[in-house]
């Protein structure tokens, strides 16, 4: 059942239906605000999340593993902001940044892609 302005219903098959959300995390405000409007008008109880954020690509270990540590630390502080209302994931990963976004959606099954737009953006590459 759903409650909404015409009162008591019965929950649509989109309604029941668990949705898989794919969400760019980056340093940029506009990717945490992104996430934010999602979580308020959005996901719902029950969905997934997978945050997901890509390092770029380097042949130093050291660098590397301070990208990924770093990348993990970043999306931390997004679960956090997803208020336990979804299960999940997070995968920090190295390389072309549009190609493994693409691949992660396709891969994880998403319905939908959170991205928070800005002047440096991936997408507009």
């Amino acid at each position: 059942m759903v409650l909404d302005g015409g009162g008591l219903r019965r929950a649509t098959a989109r309604e029941m239906e668990k949705q898989k959300v794919v969400v760019v995390v980056e340093e940029a405000d506009v990717a945490r605000t992104a996430l934010l409007w999602a979580v308020r008008n959005f996901i719902r109880s029950g969905d997934s999340i997978t945050l997901l954020y890509v390092c770029p690509s380097t042949r130093s270990k050291t660098k590397q593993r301070n990208y990924r540590l770093k990348g993990f630390q970043l999306a931390l502080s997004f679960k956090d902001l997803c208020n336990g209302i979804a299960e999940v994931e997070i995968i920090v990963t190295e390389g072309d940044r549009g190609a493994l976004v693409v691949s992660t959606v396709t891969n994880v099954g998403a319905s939908t892609l959170v991205v928070g737009l800005h002047d440096k953006s991936f997408l507009y590459k």
